[in-house]
């Protein structure tokens, strides 16, 4: 009887202290709730709330003003109150897709306190449900050979500080002696090395897409393209700093230059194939325009290059020795070609005017590219799209 009094109090003890391991509470109801359809019913419990929303990227789109003019935001839906005070809504049949949502009550935005699975974009918080099928397949964990994901530190002589980046090794790389291709992926404004990992579900998709045969085995590095921060908010000696989109030295030039830090780092430490031949580079929005610029720059160093979404010239301002002679730097890249030069973009992104001009001056140069248009703007759904497409394209002939 003395135990049993001594276990209950010590439960108490555990489950009244915020500092303790959470071993009771939960959900109270369920939420999101998949139906046989693939439509998908949200619940709040929120009894005197006088308004209930749910917004996502599941709702059709709306248009936003913002800096850089107007492009698609997530649509915002009315949830009705049941006798119970619990908030419902039910979608319509969805698409597989990795969706994204949260709750407005009263106007206060906040997330579903019944689905514990959440992600970080820049300095917004959003639950996430996955329908099954299609690409939405690429995104689960799947019964297949699992490659290994580490969080590295480098030396950047360039910068004088260390550095963190994402390093993807597929599966079987320690077991092996083999030499490998490396692919460098890059996140947008605002993101940083976890992005690709966390938002794109490029592991998933790497391991996936390798068991199947689909893409040759190789490593992938996702940089961090903030030269300000030595690594994701939250995880340097800087503490915990609420991450922004406003960071010095952002698409100045500096990430660029100091890019082959990052390349010899890897060939350093990993048994990479260390040449044009198999060495891929893309990128998302701001790592779209890195990885224009440092494929330019650096025109020896990859043969196959992805624009995703991707910003084109420098902001004004902006002066470096990386954006002068553009024209002619160009003209040396393509004297070579890359074996694949492939730009997609959505067909209401902010950026597609943008794109559209840079694609018309390759045209007038005669500079061979691919190119890829998809529905929806500047949105996570299009890019783990691209990156699906972009895969299975690098290294085959090598």
């Amino acid at each position: 009887m003395k135990k049993l009094i001594l276990f209950i109090g010590t439960a108490l003890t555990v489950f009244t202290s915020g500092a303790q391991q959470a071993l009771w509470g939960g959900p109270q109801i369920i939420s999101p709730e998949t139906h046989s359809n693939n439509s998908v019913t949200f619940r709040m419990v929120a009894p005197n709330a006088e308004s209930v929303q749910v917004t996502g990227d599941f709702l059709p789109t709306q248009l936003m003003d913002t800096p850089y003019g107007k492009f698609d935001a997530p649509g915002i839906a009315d949830m009705v109150k049941n006798a119970d005070g619990v908030w419902e809504f039910t979608s319509a049949s969805l698409s597989p897709e990795l969706y994204s949502y949260t709750f407005l009550v009263d106007g206060v935005k906040m997330p579903d306190p019944s689905n514990v699975f959440q992600i970080r974009d820049i300095a917004s918080i959003t639950n996430v449900f996955l329908i099954d099928g299609d690409y939405a397949d690429y995104y689960k964990i799947n019964d297949v050979p699992h490659g290994t994901v580490s969080k590295v530190w480098y030396d950047s002589p360039t910068l004088g500080t260390d550095r963190r980046m994402t390093v993807y090794t597929p599966a079987g790389y320690e077991k092996n002696d083999r030499r490998y291709p490396v692919f460098y992926l890059l996140h947008g404004m605002g993101g940083d090395e976890n992005a690709w990992s966390e938002l794109g579900r490029a592991t998933q998709v790497l391991d996936n897409m390798i068991a199947r045969g689909e893409v040759e085995p190789m490593i992938v590095v996702m940089t961090n393209g903030n030269v300000a921060m030595e690594g994701a908010p939250g995880e340097t000696s800087l503490g915990f700093t609420p991450p922004t989109t406003q960071l010095p030295k952002t698409m100045d030039g500096t990430f660029e230059r100091h890019f082959p830090d990052v390349v010899n780092y890897i060939d350093s430490n990993y048994r990479t194939i260390a040449d044009k031949e198999h060495r891929a580079i893309a990128g998302l929005s701001m790592g779209g325009f890195h990885s224009l610029h440092i494929s330019k720059q650096y025109p020896d160093m990859f043969d196959y290059v992805g624009l995703f979404s991707a910003a084109i010239l420098p902001h004004d301002g902006a002066v470096s020795a990386v954006y002068d002679n553009m024209d002619e730097k160009l003209k040396r890249q393509f004297a070579d070609a890359p074996q694949l030069y492939w730009i997609a973009i959505g067909d209401k992104d902010f950026l597609y005017d943008a794109n559209k001009e840079y694609r018309k001056y390759l045209d007038e140069h005669g500079y061979k590219y691919v190119y890829r248009e998809s529905p929806d703007g500047h949105i996570w759904k299009n890019w783990r799209i691209y990156l699906t497409e972009f895969l299975p394209q690098l290294f085959k002939d090598n």
